[in-house]
C-alpha cells in the first residue's frame, strides 16, 4: 500500500514539474499538490483504527500527511489549550458531543466548498494519471438530518454570527465517527442464584421486585451485594445520563431549545411534574425507608462493584464492555437494552459520543474539513473505523447491519430513539450539578423539591 501511494506521488509530482505547460499543471493544481501535514489529536482510540481510513484517503490525496496523536482524557483539555495558546495545536481534534457549545469559538466552521486536487486518469491509447483541481459541496444541513441518526443535526449545528452579510446562519460544527447509547448490563450468575429468569426491560414494579432478591445486606444494615446501580450521583457510572434518560422518558424536558431548564417544571394544564416524578423514582433506590433500597453513597463506584460481582445491574455504555473484559475476563454478564416506561409509545434512549472537529487556528482548514467529512459521511469508509474499533455507528445506513453484531447490537438498536440532554457551554460542570443533587437528596431524601430548584438555577449558569 505504502508503495502505491509513494509511485501516485511520484507521478503527480512529474507531471506538476516536467514543465509542459498543459492545464493540469496550473498555478492552483500546484498549490493544491504541496506537502502538507494534518495534526489530529484524539483521546479514546490508537492509530491503528485509523490506519485504513488513512490509507483510502491517502490515495486520492498522497500530498496529505495525516499525524496522528492520542492522549489521555485526564490531560486533554489542558493540552488542547495550551498548544492553542503557543499556537502549536491540532489541525483537526475530538471532543465529546455535549462540547461543541464551549468549544464553538476555537473551532472552524465547515466551509460550504472545498477545492482539493483529485487523481484523474485521462488519454485513451495512452492513459495516464494526471492531478485535477474539483470543487466539491460540502455535507449540507439537509443531508446531515437525512444521514445520520437524529441527535447529531442537534449536537452539532449551532448558529453562527457572519460580521460580514451582519447575519446569522445555522452552521456544522462536527461531525461523529460513531454515537453510543445507554445500556443495561447485568450479572447473570446473579440473576439464577436470585431464581430470575429475565429481567423486566421497563422501570415496573416488577423490575422493583427483581431489585429486592439482588440485594442483600449484613446484620448490622450494610449492603453487600446490590440489585441495581441507582439513587446517588457520584459513585454511580454516568449517573446524569441515567437520570436524564428517566426523565426525557418520562415527558420531561430538562433544557429548552431556547436555553431554559425545565426539569423542574409542571406539565401544561396538569398537577404533575415528569421531572420531579422521575428524579423521586430514581432516588428511591438510595432511601433505606424505600422498599427498593440497594444503593448509598458509602459503596464503591458502580463500574467496580459490577466487576467485583457485587452488583447485579450496572448502566453503562459499548465503551464499559472492552474495560469489563478485561478486568473481570470470567465474569458471566449480558447486556440489555435501557428500560423504558411502560404503556408510553415512544421509547426514550441516551447518547455519548465525540465529533471531529477542525481547529480555527489550522493553517489547513479546507483539507482538514475534507478528511473529516471523507472518514464520516461515507458509508463504506466509515465502516473501516467502526470494524477496527466495534462502535455503534452515527449513520442511518449501516445500522441495520450493526443489529445482530454480538457485542454492539444492543447499543446500535437504540440509536434511532436516542437523544443528548445537555447542549449549553460546560457540560463537566452541568453533570457535577446533577451529580450533587442526587448525592444531597440521598443523603436527605425529603429536600428533593428544595435540591432540584438549587440545581437548576445552576445548571441555568452553565448555558451561557
Amino acid at each position: 500500500m505504502k508503495h502505491k501511494i509513494i509511485i501516485l506521488f511520484l507521478i503527480f509530482s512529474f507531471v506538476i514539474t516536467s514543465g509542459f505547460g498543459c492545464k493540469w499543471a496550473a498555478k492552483d493544481v500546484r498549490e493544491k499538490m504541496e506537502p502538507i501535514t494534518l495534526n489530529y489529536w484524539r483521546v479514546w482510540d490508537g492509530p491503528d483504527a485509523f490506519k485504513g481510513v488513512i490509507e483510502e484517503y491517502n490515495k486520492l490525496h498522497p500530498n496529505i500527511q495525516i499525524k496522528y496523536r492520542k492522549l489521555r482524557y485526564e490531560e486533554y483539555e489542558d493540552a488542547l489549550l495550551n498548544a492553542w495558546a503557543e499556537d502549536r495545536g491540532p489541525d483537526m481534534f475530538s471532543i465529546n458531543a455535549a462540547w461543541v457549545g464551549k468549544y464553538q469559538p476555537k473551532i472552524a466552521i465547515m466551509p460550504d466548498e472545498i477545492a482539493m486536487a483529485y487523481p484523474v486518469v485521462k488519454g485513451t491509447i495512452k492513459k495516464e494519471v494526471v492531478p485535477e483541481v474539483k470543487v466539491k459541496s460540502s455535507i449540507t444541513l439537509a443531508q446531515l438530518k437525512n444521514n445520520f441518526i437524529d441527535t447529531v443535526y442537534k449536537d452539532v449545528v449551532f448558529d453562527y454570527y457572519d460580521e460580514i452579510i451582519k447575519s446569522t446562519n445555522k452552521e456544522i460544527y462536527g461531525l461523529p465517527l460513531a454515537v453510543d447509547t445507554l445500556a443495561m448490563y447485568y450479572n447473570k450468575d446473579l440473576l439464577n442464584n436470585a431464581g430470575i429468569a429475565e429481567l423486566s426491560g421497563y422501570w415496573s414494579k416488577e423490575l422493583q421486585q427483581q431489585v429486592k432478591k439482588l440485594t442483600k445486606q449484613n446484620s448490622r444494615g450494610n449492603i453487600i451485594q446490590s440489585g441495581i446501580a441507582l439513587g446517588t450521583g457520584s459513585n454511580i457510572e454516568r449517573s446524569a445520563d441515567i437520570l436524564a434518560a428517566l426523565m426525557m422518558q418520562n415527558g420531561a424536558t430538562i433544557i429548552t431549545d431556547n436555553q431554559k431548564v425545565a426539569f423542574t417544571e409542571y406539565s401544561t394544564g396538569k398537577d404533575y411534574n415528569p421531572g420531579l416524578d422521575a428524579l423521586r423514582f430514581y432516588s428511591d433506590f438510595s432511601n433505606p425507608a424505600r422498599d427498593v433500597y440497594s444503593w448509598n453513597t458509602e459503596l464503591d463506584n458502580s463500574l467496580n462493584m459490577f466487576i467485583d460481582g457485587k452488583l447485579a445491574i450496572l448502566f453503562g455504555y459499548s465503551y464499559h464492555l472492552p474495560i469489563i473484559n478485561a478486568q473481570a475476563p470470567k465474569l458471566n454478564f449480558s447486556i440489555n437494552p435501557l428500560p423504558q416506561i411502560e404503556n408510553r409509545k415512544e421509547q426514550v434512549n441516551m447518547v455519548d459520543y465525540w465529533v471531529e472537529t477542525v481547529s480555527i487556528k489550522s493553517q489547513h482548514i479546507d483539507e482538514a474539513w475534507d478528511f473529516i467529512q471523507f472518514a464520516t459521511t461515507n458509508p463504506e469508509i466509515a465502516s473501516l473505523y467502526l470494524k477496527s474499533t466495534k462502535k455503534p455507528t452515527a449513520l442511518r445506513a449501516l445500522v441495520d447491519e450493526q443489529l445482530n453484531d454480538d457485542e454492539i447490537g444492543v447499543f446500535a438498536q437504540q440509536l434511532l430513539t436516542a437523544d443528548s440532554w445537555y447542549r449549553g457551554k460546560n457540560y463537566p460542570i452541568a453533570e457535577q450539578v446533577m451529580e450533587e443533587m442526587m448525592d444531597a437528596i440521598a443523603d436527605s431524601p425529603e429536600g428533593l423539591d428544595a435540591e432540584a430548584k438549587i440545581a437548576a438555577g445552576k445548571l441555568k449558569q452553565t448555558l451561557y
